[in-house]
């Protein structure tokens, strides 16, 4: 069960199977979100580190390797077995997780489960990747091949630290990829725990390997490495738009899932308690520190007073405090950082004219928490509803038609995600259409899946993540042509 005190067996670098100290022999805090206090010192990757690292990944796709030479479905073996022993290290994980990020522990044992459902959904595609046969114009027999990249390198946020390795590491192994990553440096412990499972597991030295450290240093070796031939990012777009630059030094591959500020629309046609649950669940998750967090709650004239009213209650009644408490549903934001920007926003919010309904001031004295905030009366032009503010901060904005929704909707550099709630068909269908974002939820939010493709349109990313989709972006696709008798 949870244990706010968790044992801690893995600081160091995972390469070739091996748990061993950086080479510079640096180290770097993780820090408890809750407190504000060291937790304990991690090595601190850098080149060097990475270098190894991807001298290990090479080996292990070798023609001749193990992993190479391996069945498809024996590959989906190994997988289903990570998972079952992330199943039986549960409660272990899910505390780590929720004593390095701040997420309370249920919804770190969530986030457990979606992880390995994540990992046997990709283990059941190891082998059902199939090339096609082409009727190709002259005496040949043309077919293709589906084929894994090579080596690549994978870059995982803070806020979803064990779901977002799940969600990378998933597809890269089914498609028969190795893998150097390296965690958010605020958030390292889970994965390091997860890589101790690969090894139990029977994973080939090399396939999977794990550099924790810094961006400028182990990011940015990743991003820039010769051998790494594809590189997957989740992280802020002015991040992301460094680690294309970095990957466009030998053209390497590069799919990123990036920011967000989500529209919600919702319509006057609707029960108003019921849309203010959906709207609370689409911003407040995980403290607001959600890519695709519904921060512009927009709202129909007819109903926007009741809808204000509502929210600021639901707002108000949210538990916050330590995430291994009983009946927590909000934990800390991540450091310090984070905590003052939320804050800074928030006071923006109301120097530009914002109404502040509720929250918008820190929880205690320890730790960085902060009361879930609620500001009506936003306008399009305000700060909070421009930047992404990644925290707990819902800004609600009055529409009168659709059609002036949408177009507002859209006047965003961002594209990730959206939400519209309706009673009514023609509404739902013509707002699905018409915005600009790569997911679109009705009469619902947050609504992610294992089976279906998850990115963002414009400054929101570049490629796809899960489904089939999200497979195919760490396969190249080779044409074969061979030439037929004259006469078959």
């Amino acid at each position: 069960m949870a244990n706010a005190n968790p044992e801690i067996k893995y600081t160091q670098l995972f390469i070739n199977n091996e748990f061993v100290d950086a080479v510079s022999g640096k180290v770097f805090p993780t820090v408890n979100p809750s407190t504000g206090k060291k937790i304990v010192d991690i090595a601190e990757g850098d080149k060097a580190d990475v270098d190894l690292a991807v001298q290990a990944a090479k080996a292990a796709f070798q023609r001749s390797s193990k992993w190479r030479q391996m069945d498809a479905s024996a590959r989906g073996k190994l997988i289903y077995k990570l998972a079952d022993l992330m199943e039986r290290d549960m409660h272990q994980i899910a505390s780590l997780e929720s004593l390095d990020n701040g997420k309370p522990y249920m919804s770190a044992v969530y986030d457990v489960y979606g992880s390995m459902n994540c990992l046997r959904y990709y283990a059941g595609w190891t082998d059902k990747v199939c090339g096609e046969t082409v009727p190709s114009d002259g005496p040949h027999l043309t077919y293709t091949r589906k084929e894994p990249f090579g080596v690549v390198g994978q870059i995982i946020p803070w806020n979803y630290p064990l779901l977002m390795l799940a969600w990378k590491w998933g597809p890269a192994l089914a498609a028969g990829c190795t893998i150097v990553m390296k965690p958010a440096e605020q958030t390292p412990l889970t994965a390091l725990y997860m890589c101790s499972l690969v090894k139990e597991a029977g994973f080939p030295p090399g396939v999977v390997n794990m550099v924790p450290g810094y961006g400028p240093t182990a990011g940015n070796a990743i991003t820039m490495h010769p051998d790494i031939r594809k590189v997957a990012f989740t992280g802020s777009v002015e991040v992301g738009k460094i680690v294309m630059a970095g990957a466009a030094s030998n053209l390497k591959k590069v799919s990123l899932e990036l920011g967000g500020k989500s529209p919600l629309v919702i319509c006057d046609d609707v029960d108003v308690n019921e849309a203010a649950q959906i709207a609370y669940t689409g911003v407040f998750e995980n403290m607001g520190q959600c890519c695709i967090a519904a921060t512009r709650t927009f709202v129909q004239e007819g109903i926007y007073d009741a809808f204000v009213q509502k929210a600021t209650e639901l707002a108000k009644g949210r538990k916050v405090g330590n995430p291994f408490s009983q009946g927590i549903q909000h934990g800390p934001q991540i450091d310090d950082i984070q905590f003052k920007k939320i804050l800074g926003f928030i006071e923006t919010g109301k120097k530009e004219g914002a109404k502040l309904e509720t929250g918008g001031v820190q929880v205690g004295e320890e730790g960085y928490f902060i009361e879930p905030t609620v500001f009506s009366n936003v306008t399009d032009e305000m700060t909070i509803a421009k930047e992404e503010i990644f925290g707990p901060v819902q800004s609600i904005i009055k529409f009168k038609t659709l059609d002036e929704a949408i177009e507002r909707a859209n006047a965003t550099s961002f594209g990730l995600a959206a939400g519209i709630v309706t009673k009514n068909l023609n509404n739902a269908l013509t707002f699905s259409n018409a915005v600009e974002a790569g997911s679109v939820w009705v009469n619902t939010y947050l609504a992610v899946s294992n089976q279906a493709p998850f990115g963002g349109y414009k400054q929101s990313g570049v490629g796809r993540e899960m489904g089939k989709e999200g497979i195919e972006e760490y396969l190249e696709t080779k044409t074969v042509s061979i030439k037929l008798p004259s006469k078959v």
